[in-house]
């Protein structure tokens, strides 16, 4: 289903272009090229293979090197008149401009290095080459084979790092660490019996899989017997990075036009909102599935409403299936309704996630970068092989089979794979490698939405309650995400939020909390990013009236690649 957009698209807005931009355009080439040397790993990731086989030791002088040249940019980035660059460029110069300064504030101030400990770990650069496509099987394996020269002096870079870890980002580091093992046996020892590697490529290559298998082992020993003992004795740092912190990472990372205060206070007047929503819905729903029966009196009605539709679940064997089952569905309904222009020919793979990413996220998407388009995205979706059966059937019920609908459109069609899609065929390479993930996430979140407003479903109230219930759980994640963070909310004052007001299961309860002790701003993105572009598309239907075409506006908005939602209105509105 790679997407085909239109000539017109790929540059959405026709402008003059300037001598300025000339120049600038000569120096965003240059400077990406250095991004790729200075981090080969994001290279990779990106789909530009000429530093496959470097690998990057994590030491002092290193983030030294960073900063320097990461100064020396924005001190040529300065050098350009933003008043005489195109909306595309100057929307360029500001994305790079926060970059720049977010990486040097990452490495000088926030220093997560230091206490995240699952920040080292080799099997994700090493898999992202081995799966890829881009070369055959032998170049690969050289790559890799050079790459792991350095392994043991990787890890050991990675222990000196460490001070205080957080408990939790080390319990983290040690399961994606075991993960990482299946990478190099058994995966990569099949593909390096049946490559055409010499004889003595295959001897060295075998051996330096050893020596990195040796230091993975060795790296999950240091930190279950150095750092567990005392992290569960309480002398870890904290997993909560303050309010200071969140509100500058809230900057950096999400490039709203709002603060982390006010998307947080947005959050809790859209939560009374959607409550008000999902009491109307079980209102019209309860005579059919509790006939003769009052209703509980305020939420108590709607959370046993959203209980009773959650039986409605797929088995634990079929939950994949049903996710690969959907897909085309919601290929044709987009094609029927004339949402967006597809073209079936780059197939999106439905896979289990892979053992080295597990841990964080249910589902999502790997998705290739600009430079490996002819790649295959990958829809990861976590195996339940691991959850008792109780756990199992509260997931299920949390995933049901209304829901499942929802979470298909989010992470596929027309959600993830397709913008990612889009922002590859971007004109700017910089909006592409720097993708906001507030837009990113924010359409995902707001395709869902328009989904269903164009007859997905068929309009079924069950579904509408069961989307209330979804949006409401984005309403919540930026809500605990400023709550941990900054308010210092206890695991059992987020529990019963998301339990109580979020009508979510037990399970998907517990996984929220741990999510949030991982991981930071990133929970209020798609609340952002999803008000952003639907206040966006308003006011532009309020602007056009009658000539206003839902296509063409989804088109010229995707069209600008994964920019901040607040330069693409710029764009999109520029009076």
């Amino acid at each position: 289903m790679f997407l085909v957009l239109p000539a017109c698209q790929d540059q959405p807005r026709q402008e003059q272009v300037s001598k300025e931009d000339d120049r600038f355009d000569a120096f965003k080439d240059k400077l990406v090229l250095k991004f790729w040397k200075l981090h080969p790993e994001w290279a990779t990731s990106q789909g530009y293979h000429k530093y496959d086989h470097v690998l990057t030791i994590p030491n002092a002088d290193k983030r030294k090197a960073v900063v320097r040249s990461y100064k020396a940019f924005e001190k040529e980035l300065k050098s350009f008149a933003l008043n005489k660059l195109s909306d595309n460029n100057k929307t360029d110069y500001k994305m790079l401009q926060n970059f720049l300064r977010g990486g040097i504030w990452r490495i000088e101030e926030f220093k997560s290095y230091e206490w995240d400990p699952s920040e080292y770990n080799l099997g994700s650069s090493v898999a992202e080459i081995l799966n890829g496509r881009y070369a055959g099987l032998s170049v690969r394996l050289r790559a890799i084979s050079e790459k792991l020269r350095g392994s043991v002096d990787y890890y050991e870079a990675g222990i000196k790092n460490l001070r205080r870890p957080t408990l939790e980002h080390t319990q983290l580091a040690i399961a994606q660490n075991l993960g990482a093992l299946t990478v190099f046996k058994p995966a990569l020892a099949d593909s390096i019996a049946k490559s055409d590697l010499t004889q003595d490529e295959k001897a060295v290559l075998q051996q330096r899989v050893e020596t990195t298998q040796l230091a993975i082992e060795n790296y999950v020993r240091y930190l279950q017997e150095t750092e567990l003992p005392g992290l569960r004795q309480g002398k870890g740092r904290s997993f909560r990075i303050g309010r200071d912190q969140f509100t500058q990472k809230f900057i950096y990372d999400i490039e709203s036009g709002y603060s982390a205060k006010d998307v947080y206070e947005k959050a809790l007047l859209r939560k009374k909102e959607l409550h008000k929503l999902m009491l109307g819905v079980t209102r019209t729903l309860w005579p059919k599935y509790f006939p003769g029966k009052p209703q509980p009196a305020g939420l108590a009605g709607v959370k046993q409403m959203i209980a009773r539709l959650s039986q409605n679940h797929v088995p634990p064997d079929s939950f994949l299936l049903a996710i690969r089952g959907q897909i085309p569905q919601l290929v044709a309904f987009v094609n029927q309704q004339n949402l967006l222009t597809q073209d079936p020919s780059k197939p999106l793979e439905v896979r289990p996630t892979p053992a080295y990413m597990e841990g964080v996220a249910g589902a999502s998407i790997s998705a290739p970068g600009p430079y490996d388009k002819a790649a295959p995205t990958y829809y990861n979706v976590s195996p339940l092989n691991k959850f008792t059966p109780a756990q199992a059937e509260s997931y299920l019920r949390e995933y049901n089979r209304y829901m499942l609908q929802i979470l298909n459109i989010h992470e596929a069609i027309p959600g993830h794979y397709t913008q990612l899609i889009y922002s590859n065929r971007s004109p700017s390479i910089i909006k592409a490698i720097l993708g906001n993930g507030a837009m990113v996430e924010g359409w995902a979140v707001y395709a869902e939405q328009m989904m269903l407003e164009n007859g997905y479903g068929q309009d079924s109230p069950e579904l509408w309650l069961m989307w209330y219930k979804w949006n409401l759980r984005v309403t919540l994640n930026a809500i605990l995400d400023y709550q941990v963070h900054v308010l210092n909310k206890s695991q059992g004052d987020i529990i019963r939020l998301l339990t109580q007001e979020g009508f979510q299961e037990d399970a998907e309860a517990e996984a929220k909390w741990r999510r949030a002790t991982l991981s930071q701003v990133q929970l209020s993105s798609y609340f952002t990013g999803y008000t952003e572009i639907y206040d966006l598309r308003e006011q532009i239907k309020k602007k056009e009236g009658e000539d206003f075409n839902l296509k063409a506006f989804h088109e010229q908005f995707l069209g600008y690649g994964s920019a901040p939602v607040q330069y693409i209105r710029q764009m999109m509105l520029p009076d």
